[in-house]
């Protein structure tokens, strides 16, 4: 962060830009009309315009152990105090929440099918999502009642609703 004039403020910044991230890639879930979901009218309105329907990271979705530290003299001539980015770069490191249970997913996936083969996951990663992907008896049942055509190795969730 440069010379931070208030590193506690920095902190903050960097632990709410994360939980932020977390919560894009794993529970916030924007939802329209359009063809998978006819019954959000009229077509192209957005459903997910309050916290009753667009699920947001709370309190308790903060991890237990939460390490954030400042780098101390590391000055940026260029820049007013010598600042760098303090929102950005942890909020997308959020993201590595998602790419871990997409990690275990797979493994899921590979003891459920007996295959370690690429699969596609659209965020966010929503615990309705990942129970489906991950391929078990019961998300098997699940896709064989919908559709008679789609194996669940190839099974695409299309959200929460």
């Amino acid at each position: 962060v440069g010379s931070s004039i208030n590193p506690m403020i920095d902190i903050g910044q960097i632990e709410g830009a994360f939980t932020q991230g977390m919560g894009w890639s794993t529970i916030e879930e924007v939802m329209y009309g359009d063809d998978d979901h006819t019954w959000v009218r009229p077509a192209g309105r957005t459903f997910t315009t309050g916290p009753g329907t667009y699920k947001l990271p709370a309190f308790n979705d903060v991890p237990e152990t939460f390490n954030v530290s400042l780098m101390e003299n590391v000055d940026n001539p260029f820049a007013v105090h010598s600042s760098k980015a303090i929102g950005e770069p942890p909020f997308f490191l959020g993201s590595s929440v998602f790419y871990a249970i997409k990690d275990a997913i797979r493994a899921a996936r590979k003891q459920n099918t007996g295959k370690d083969e690429y699969f596609e996951m659209r965020l966010p990663g929503t615990s309705e999502r990942i129970r489906m992907y991950c391929a078990d008896d019961i998300a098997s049942a699940a896709v064989k009642q919908t559709s008679a055509e789609d194996d669940i190795k190839n099974f695409q969730p299309f959200g929460s609703f």
